[in-house]
């Protein structure tokens, strides 16, 4: 299995997992964006979804914006701020944007947002360069 292939398995993007999200991206405005629906197979408790996929969603805003530039990038820090229960069944706008670049770190932002633009959870991620 070629890398591509491998890749594709990505629990959040991955196009050939069965169980992943399955989030697509674009950039629009010097951020990279996604829009994601959580359906209630993502949720913790009574039509919450779960802490840690929000989380995954942050993280893979942030990571996979320079794995789509062609750099190879690993989380070195996630941390998470949930502001407010984050709904299933509402698309929800995830963004993520670059606030520092030093050598072979960088540092972004992110948030998860709802249709009228309420933030339910901000995160803030330390990136490593890694050699291909």
């Amino acid at each position: 299995m070629s890398k591509d292939d491998r890749n594709e398995w990505c629990f959040a993007c991955g196009k050939l997992n069965p169980i992943g999200l399955k989030m697509e991206f674009c950039e629009e405005d010097g951020k990279y964006v996604a829009a994601f629906t959580p359906g209630l197979e993502h949720q913790s408790y009574d039509g919450i979804v779960h802490g840690g996929i929000v989380s995954t969603m942050l993280d893979e805003v942030m990571a996979r914006y320079y794995y789509a530039k062609g750099m190879n990038v690993v989380t070195a820090r996630l941390e998470v701020r949930f502001r407010q229960p984050t709904p299933v069944g509402v698309q929800l706008k995830i963004c993520g944007w670059v606030t520092r670049e030093r050598g072979k770190m960088i540092e972004m932002a992110a948030e998860v947002a709802l249709p009228d633009g309420i933030v339910t959870a901000e995160g803030k991620a330390t990136l490593m360069v890694v050699d291909k």
